[in-house]
């Protein structure tokens, strides 16, 4: 079956269009042959999405000529043509597919830079080397750099996508959802249950952590009983028509004591300088670097041990990614998370997430609930 979190095919004109862009990268980059497998690159060129199976499925692309899908004869059916973008070539039980692949690479004319799609199988690279002798490979970073830059569809999709764990978010901090008295195990579902009622397809995650567990950024929801007088960090999101959300909002159960306010003031204060440093032309790392200054200078920067955020949008995590090091610049439809947090481990953690598009106009932040520690009266 087709990913459940996919949105439907676009117009073949989409893919036309993008096809076209990537190949000029191709050229631009010196790549002859660009090879794509699992993952979100070949949807976001051909609209299909491709199975985890041990059958081989390829979108080969040359620089010049025509891109053919190579695909397992029993999925052929579930491809939506495109027209003047690729040829479907299924292959049959008793055909080595890699070796078509070879086949169609050499065929190309020229086959000595090869780019291949992060997610494929390291078996089917594995006998693929061999077959393009001489050839030199490199990730195939072509469709990666266009799918950073969301389109105005694209971003729409994430709003609405935003919209929706907002509205959780905001029956969170409302005291709508029991809390006290269940498990992490018994809310995380509860929220997935919301997630899917809010029109996503796929619950991508639903971090529930209490007190102690609240400093393990990651934290997996287990059997640990939420009490009275503790914080709790609830980080969700799921896929919605093919686009991701993700928000992160802490909520204190009782009157919280003045270390956790004052360290949450710190918090808040670095989250909200992140989101407005995110405009064009700045660089990914002045993002991460805004939140930590203020987290380091308030003597929390021990405490904040994680990159500041992840692009967002087909993946939960994609390129740019906000941390020290990446120097490349923000452009107008780079979308990414802004989440400094502040975790003393064996005590308590908080964490604050929006989900932010750079803009022309400045950063836009696709997430809305309150951003203050709510205490919710117990």
């Amino acid at each position: 079956m087709q990913n459940p979190g996919a949105s439907e095919p676009l117009a073949t004109a989409v893919y036309a269009d993008r096809l076209a862009r990537a190949r000029a990268q191709m050229r631009d980059k010196g790549i002859d042959v660009l090879l794509l497998s699992l993952g979100l690159d070949l949807p976001y060129i051909t609209g299909y999405h491709a199975m985890p199976l041990e059958r081989l499925t390829m979108l080969v692309v040359p620089l010049d000529g025509e891109a053919r899908m190579v695909i397992p004869r029993m999925e052929a059916a579930r491809v939506t043509p495109q027209p003047g973008v690729f040829e479907v070539l299924p292959w049959g039980e008793t055909e080595d597919p890699v070796e078509i692949v070879a086949r169609l690479a050499r065929e190309s004319g020229s086959a000595k830079t090869v780019a291949i799609g992060d997610q494929m199988w390291a078996r089917f690279l594995v006998e693929l080397l061999p077959r393009l002798p001489g050839a030199q490979y490199r990730r195939a970073d072509v469709v990666t750099s266009m799918r950073m830059a969301k389109d105005a569809a694209e971003i729409a999709a994430l709003a609405a996508a935003g919209a929706a764990v907002d509205r959780i978010a905001a029956q969170l901090q409302a005291g709508h959802i029991e809390l006290v008295g269940r498990t992490e195990a018994e809310v995380s579902a509860d929220l997935g249950e919301r997630i899917l009622a809010e029109g996503h397809q796929v619950v991508n995650f639903a971090i529930v952590a209490a007190g102690e567990n609240a400093a393990s950024p990651h934290h997996s929801p287990g059997d640990r009983v939420i009490r009275r007088n503790e914080i709790l960090l609830c980080d969700f999101g799921g896929t919605m028509n093919g686009y991701c959300s993700d928000i992160t909002r802490c909520v204190y159960l009782g009157t919280p004591p003045a270390e956790i306010t004052e360290a949450y003031a710190v918090l808040h204060e670095a989250q909200q300088a992140a989101v407005a440093a995110g405009t064009v032309g700045t660089p990914c790392q002045e993002v991460d670097r805004v939140a930590r200054r203020i987290i380091t200078d308030a003597g929390f920067g021990d405490y904040f041990f994680h990159r500041t955020g992840h692009g967002i949008g087909m993946e939960a995590h994609e390129d740019p990614y906000m941390v020290e090091g990446n120097s490349l610049p923000l452009a107008a439809g780079h979308a990414f998370s802004v989440e400094p947090g502040i975790y003393m481990e064996g005590r308590w953690g908080m964490r604050l997430e929006d989900i932010v598009v750079a803009t022309d106009g400045g950063p836009l932040s696709l997430n809305n609930a309150r951003h203050e520690l709510v205490s919710i009266d117990v």
